[in-house]
């Protein structure tokens, strides 16, 4: 369990230098080429559509996140947590709750603010990666009830996440295209189906799956998850083990150590030169930051408590009430999702996006600040 611990506090402090240096860079003499480097047309592409760094990062890389997210989710659902009623119910309302109430948040604070609408889902996300990294920072003062709740609702709303980028951020379908798609998914469940264990035909699948689905008008990395959801968890009777927790504590690794940091480090570069403590007041960044800050705080915690007092569910064994409101603090970490989700939702408007990172950093530092502090100091049981 420590050696676990260690691993998901490095992967954090890793994302957190990753995501500083690229702040820091891209307001130092070297932001020109900062963001000339990911947002620079390449002289060459494989795909002409991934025309710069920055696409690639976010369209393929983030696919492969993306697809370790879909394994995490389906073991899961039937292996896990998630796979027994009595023990979902719970943090699959607070993880519901932890979305909503943020999205409300934002459009109630951006209520009468023409162009900004669209950023309503940026303050829902959850960053597992920062929130485990935290939690792990605090060692045995965090009861090991209370790492495992953050994980389950973490899995759930990376489900939700994935949900609302398919649905409210697909401009247009490609019908050909999602025929294509359709035609290779199939492939890859009947592989599923008679628990294929090698690695090769759902490599080669995935790949063509994920290049439809980047042409049909959905975000391509919703490939990776419907891909993960075909990976067979049980035995192979090639092979004899399960390949989907093959895949997923080879890929783990390569997701925390490498793919998140990239991607923080590509898209944390907000330029602050220039700008006034006034620009965290303006409609977007306030909305942003309120509904990671305050919107998370109420809807988690508001759920805990409404379930414990309703007799829904009871609150993890071991845990205080400070404690789990620390826990809801963390969950306003949004950095990489919400990162990702910015872009998409102002596709056209870079001002906006760096606006809502601006946003993103503020309301997810101040979560973190002050999940930390409860956690630190809570008593262990309440």
């Amino acid at each position: 369990m420590m050696k676990v611990a260690h691993g998901e506090a490095g992967a954090g402090v890793l994302l957190m230098l990753a995501a500083a240096t690229g702040l820091i860079l891209a307001n130092s003499p070297f932001g020109d080429g900062y963001h000339l480097l990911f947002h620079g047309q390449l002289p060459w592409t494989p795909i002409a559509k991934l025309v710069t760094l920055d696409l690639w990062i976010n369209d393929a890389l983030m696919a492969v996140f993306f697809f370790v997210v879909g394994l995490e989710i389906k073991r899961e659902l039937l292996d896990g947590e998630l796979a027994h009623p009595a023990r979902r119910r719970l943090p699959v309302l607070a993880a519901v709750a932890g979305m909503l109430v943020p999205a409300l948040t934002f459009l109630i604070v951006a209520h009468g603010t023409r162009g900004i609408a669209p950023g309503w889902a940026i303050p829902a996300a959850t960053d597992i990666a920062f929130a485990v990294g935290v939690l792990a920072l605090i060692g045995k003062r965090a009861p090991p009830t209370l790492r495992l709740f953050l994980l389950t609702v973490a899995i759930v709303d990376d489900l939700g996440a994935v949900a609302i980028i398919a649905l409210a951020y697909t401009p247009a379908i490609k019908l050909t295209w999602i025929a294509v798609a359709a035609v290779l998914l199939a492939a890859m469940a009947l592989l599923g189906w008679r628990r294929e264990g090698r690695m090769l035909p759902y490599l080669v699948l995935g790949v063509a799956l994920w290049y439809a689905v980047l042409h049909s008008g959905v975000h391509a990395t919703v490939a990776g998850v419907l891909a993960a959801f075909t990976i067979p968890l049980q035995p192979s009777h090639r092979t004899g083990d399960s390949l989907l927790l093959r895949l997923e504590h080879g890929l783990v690794p390569w997701n925390a150590f490498m793919i998140v940091p990239v991607f923080g480090f590509a898209n944390a570069g907000v330029v602050l030169i220039g700008s006034s403590w006034s620009a965290l007041l303006a409609p977007l960044p306030l909305a942003v930051g309120a509904g990671l800050f305050i919107g998370k705080q109420i809807g988690i915690l508001g759920a805990i408590a409404l379930a414990e007092w309703t007799g829904f569910a009871h609150r993890p064994a071991g845990t205080s009430w400070r404690q789990l409101w620390g826990l809801a603090a963390l969950c306003g970490i949004g950095f990489t999702m919400s990162l990702f989700i910015s872009a998409l939702a102002f596709p056209n408007a870079p001002h906006l996006v760096d606006e809502a990172k601006l946003g993103i950093l503020v309301g997810s530092l101040l979560s973190a600040l002050l999940g930390f502090g409860l956690l630190r100091f809570a008593e262990n049981r309440g």
